[in-house]
Order: structure tokens, then sequence, then C-alpha cells
């Protein structure tokens, strides 16, 4: 090999190999239980080993184990109990608990240049429309009877302008597509609108019209009317974002 091959001249381009770190072992400890659980080798209700055995099993440290465990808990995937007959046990999955850590994370990331209010309105209108089309495709009495309900739920003294109500015929609609997976995009995004809209910088009367829009829209469902219910959904949900787009829509942080 001539000394030129070995040595590349001056300011000649060299590859650079990108190493990265080890992940810390708690993560790989954590990342192997939690394929197991996914994977149904550990099934729900199920006895994780003691954490003397996982070390062993592992070749880490106890400090090790527990931290891994810590991760599972707080990813909901695990239950860990006290007492004689305690341990950490496979949790059952629970969507709400889940969309519920969802809809805390997006509220963290609007409050950063990130994320901005305009892209989570944006992503709702993507989505409520389709979601409102399937829901009439698949309307049954007892969906129409929760959407009756939810558009013309009595207002709480406590809050005039009936937002709560109003998020919650939202996620009813979500909810009667029958799929699990809309719900759970759809719902963190109320979650944050319902936490960080200003209601007293909206007139009472908008809030009227809003009811009306959600009557329209419930009645096309229980109609069968698809094209129809998204159409309406769409224009909802474009006069709504034009009424949080007003100066003083949003709580300051």
């Amino acid at each position: 090999m001539s000394p030129s091959a070995e040595h590349p001249a001056a300011g000649a381009p060299t590859a650079r190999l990108q190493v990265q770190r080890v992940r810390p072992a708690y993560r790989q400890v954590a990342d192997e239980l939690r394929s197991q659980i996914m994977r149904g080798a550990l099934a729900a209700g199920a006895r994780l080993p003691a954490e003397s055995e996982l070390t062993g099993m592992f070749g880490v440290s106890r400090s090790t184990v527990r931290e891994a465990l810590r991760v599972l808990a707080s990813q909901h995937l695990i239950d860990t109990r006290r007492g004689v007959q305690g341990g950490s046990f496979v949790a059952a999955p629970d969507p709400a608990r889940l969309v519920e850590d969802v809809g805390g994370a997006l509220g963290v990331l609007v409050a950063t240049p990130r994320l901005g209010m305009a892209d989570l309105l944006e992503a709702r209108l993507l989505l409520e429309p389709a979601a409102a089309r399937l829901a009439a495709q698949r309307a049954a009495p007892e969906t129409v009877e929760a959407l009756r309900t939810a558009a013309s739920a009595p207002r709480d003294p406590r809050d005039p302008s009936g937002f709560v109500e109003h998020m919650d015929f939202h996620t009813t609609v979500l909810m009667a597509t029958g799929n699990l997976m809309l719900t759970m995009m759809g719902q963190p995004v109320g979650d944050v609108l319902r936490t960080r809209l200003n209601r007293a910088a909206v007139a009472p009367e908008r809030w009227a019209a809003v009811d009306a829009c959600h009557a329209e829209i419930t009645e096309h469902i229980a109609r069968g009317e698809a094209a129809e219910a998204e159409e309406a959904m769409r224009s909802h949900l474009l006069d709504l974002r034009e009424l949080y787009g007003r100066p003083g829509a949003w709580k300051s942080d």
C-alpha cells in the first residue's frame, strides 16, 4: 500500500463514523421487558420475576432493575404493589390513561415554539370531518341518542359558555365512529383546547351558534347523511378556527 493511500492528502474528504453512545442499561432492560409484554409473552396480570431474579437474568445491578421498572410503570405497562403479595404485575391496557398522557404531552409542547395551537387546529380540521362522515355511516340508535344528549347537555352554572359540553360533543362524535384509534388521536387535542382557551373572551351569542351547529351535525349523522355530516363538521371547525384566532382567545402562560 502506498503512503498516499495510507495517509490522505491534506484537505481531502475523509469518512467520519458517527458513533452513538450505548443506551443505558436500565433502558435496555426496560426495552426487553416491554417487548415481552407487547408480544404477549408476559400477559396482563402476570407477575414479573422478583428484582433479585431480574438482576441475575439480565446481569445488572438491582438499582438498574428498579429504574427499568420505574420506566415501565410510568408508561402504564406494569403496576407495582407493596406487601407480602406485592411485586410488579403486567397492567391491562387502558386507553383512557394513554389519551390522558398524550394530552398532557401536547399541552407541554404547545407552550414551546415547536408546536402551536394552529397546528392542533389544523390536525383537528383533517380528523373530525372524516370522523363525522364515518359516524353517519355507522350510526346506531344508541349512538344517535348519545350524540343528541351531548349536543343538548345543560350548561354548568360555573361555565356559562358551556365549553366543556361543547368539547364532550366532539369527543362523542369521535367515539361514534367505533374506531378507538380516531378517539385516541382526537381527544388529546380537545383536552388541550379545553385547558388553554380563554372562554371569557368569547361572546355568549357565539356559543349559542356552536350549539346550533352541533344539533345540525347530530341530525345529519342520525339520518345517515355522511357527506352532509362531513361538510357540516368542516364548516363548524372553520368557524371555530376563526373564533380561536381572535386576540385574547388563549390563556397566557
